[in-house]
């Protein structure tokens, strides 16, 4: 099963692929400065119920030279079903697209960044028929990044760091630099390393910890920055949900009936404007259709902002 950290783990090659150069640098290969990238399927399945699915498949169609396919895979342990997995992977996507194929294995430990680097050997008798050499990343190959400029400058890389070293001594001052650097970052930018960070450690201590870095920082209003944009968010849905409970107990108190339906569909409304119109209504209906009566329709409801009444 895939959990929430895999998934974040190997999310960031795909909707920012710009960390791969500095990734490929640790590991002393040239990535092109150029190079178009794009995720493609990642179901290998040729059979049922035999299924293998690749975490993220990247075609690489560099400026200076043949597209070459990138297969990523988050490894959190040793799996010894991916030493046959791994080389069929490879081979299948090789089969299909006819192109080069490199495969990435991220680790967030020693001991699964040893045992995944191989080789894996497929053969018998003295003959080997098939060898496969991941490329490998984990906390010995890379950097302790613990300085907020640093941090700043290579985000992807902070970030990877403070995954790759999440059970080292240098685990705080890492969130500390990276804490600061994203605060001062562009908004849509530094809410994606936020998030993907926060999933990837998920309930660990240097989860913890870097989740209440990101509740501590100061913030600047007026500049855009994560802290500012999580704190307003923050502001509009507590005013939202507080205007919610005032309907529902105005309601209540008229004694007007509020099926599930439609308690669902007031509590789980984000629109302050579209919940002060209920909230002035409350007063005046004797049924609860007769708030949501003239709003149907609305951009809210379109948009899926307020859930719809069910029927």
């Amino acid at each position: 099963m895939v959990t929430s950290a895999h998934e974040g783990m190997h999310r960031i090659f795909q909707e920012r692929p710009e960390i791969l150069s500095p990734v490929f640098g640790v590991l002393g290969i040239a990535f092109p400065e150029k190079a178009a990238v794009y995720a493609i399927g990642t179901d290998v399945t040729e059979a049922r119920p035999l299924a293998r699915h690749i975490d993220t498949v990247l075609r690489i169609g560099p400026s200076d030279g043949e597209d070459f396919l990138l297969a990523v895979e988050a490894q959190e342990r040793r799996d010894t079903k991916k030493e046959s997995s791994w080389p069929y992977y490879i081979s299948y996507l090789q089969a299909k697209y006819g192109l080069p194929v490199l495969l990435l294995v991220v680790c967030r430990d020693r001991a699964t960044t040893k045992w995944a680097t191989g080789p894996f050997a497929c053969g018998t008798r003295g003959w080997t028929a098939q060898m496969t050499y991941p490329l490998v990343v984990g906390p010995d190959n890379l950097p302790v990044i613990t300085d907020p400029r640093t941090a700043a400058e290579k985000p992807a890389m902070a970030v990877f760091s403070a995954l790759a070293h999440a059970n080292s001594p240098h685990i705080d001052a890492i969130l500390d630099a990276l804490g600061r650097a994203l605060a001062g970052m562009d908004w849509n930018a530094a809410s994606y390393f936020f998030q993907f960070l926060d999933s990837a450690l998920g309930d660990t201590p240097a989860g913890d910890k870097w989740r209440d870095i990101v509740t501590f920082v100061n913030y600047f209003p007026g500049r855009g920055t994560v802290m500012e944009k999580a704190y307003l968010e923050g502001e509009a849905k507590g005013e939202a949900r507080g205007e919610a409970k005032a309907i529902l107990r105005f309601l209540e108190a008229r004694g007007v009936a509020v099926p599930h339906e439609a308690r669902d569909r007031i509590a789980g409304c984000t629109d302050l404007d579209l919940l002060n119109r209920w909230l002035d209504r409350t007063p005046h209906v004797e049924s609860v259709d007769e708030i949501f009566a003239e709003d149907a329709g609305s951009t809210a409801d379109r948009n899926g902002t307020c859930p719809p009444e069910r029927s």
